[in-house]
């Protein structure tokens, strides 16, 4: 049986301040979340919708403290799983010895994908058995060099945004989605959980899928800024919730 495969590399390098958008205290923005600006584009792996996903961590190479940290960024996906329209949620079976490729299965090990030009340091290997965007099972490596905890679950963060069908915005404000790039390594971005315009887009990939499944993303190392998905740049309104 063939595969369709990716590896997604999170390239960590330095970013200049920016204006971040306006956020009440529910999380909910009422400005513009304009592509590439304080969202992300659209158009990469995702688990089917209402998806149950197994997540399995392999212990070696973690701390305790790390694997909290894992199920935080988890557990900050799920709670706006809802929200998003994905219905996807991420369930913690435990930990495992090795890389599970059982249907909707997502391991968390360690592995070696650090690159000092590019400074990648977490990477998603991502497959499916249709060959198309729908993640039939994954794995997201976490390079041994990332050894802050704050760090780990902040990339790991950045790494579930791409499987909700998120790709990269290092041109995006900062703070104002997971998708953008870490200062340097192993200094927290602190955003462990997905922003507003985050969950606007994750909600436009999902409602995308109910019209037309994407052959699957080719390697991320293969993509040049100029090949990558382009979305309409239209502004998307985050309504603030009704005054009850």
């Amino acid at each position: 049986m063939k595969f369709s495969r990716t590896v997604l590399l999170l390239a960590l390098s330095f970013a200049g301040p920016g204006l971040q958008p306006a956020v009440s205290k529910t999380g909910v923005t009422s400005a513009p979340c304009r592509v590439g600006q304080q969202a992300p584009a659209i158009g990469f792996w995702t688990w089917a919708a209402n998806a149950r996903v197994k997540v399995f961590i392999v212990n070696a190479g973690f701390r305790p403290e790390d694997t909290s940290s894992l199920l935080n960024a988890i557990n900050n996906w799920n709670s706006v799983s809802e929200t998003t329209g994905s219905g996807v949620k991420l369930e913690y079976q435990g930990t495992t010895d090795h890389q599970l490729t059982c249907d909707n299965c997502l391991t968390i090990l360690r592995g070696s994908v650090f690159d000092k030009t590019k400074r990648h340091l977490t990477g998603l290997n991502a497959f499916s058995t249709k060959h198309d965007q729908i993640i039939s099972y994954a794995s997201i490596e976490v390079d041994p060099v990332l050894t802050n905890s704050k760090a780990i679950a902040d990339a790991l963060a950045h790494e579930l945004g791409h499987n909700f069908g998120l790709l990269d915005c290092y041109t995006c404000q900062k703070k104002s989605t997971v998708m953008n790039q870490f200062r340097s390594t192993n200094v927290p971005n602190d955003l462990s959980a997905p922003t507003s315009c985050d969950i606007a887009q994750v909600r436009e990939a999902y409602n995308e899928l109910r019209v037309r499944v994407r052959p699957s993303p080719p390697d991320r190392a293969l993509m040049d800024e100029g090949e990558e998905p382009v979305d309409d740049d239209t502004p998307i309104i985050v309504p603030k919730p009704p005054v009850k």
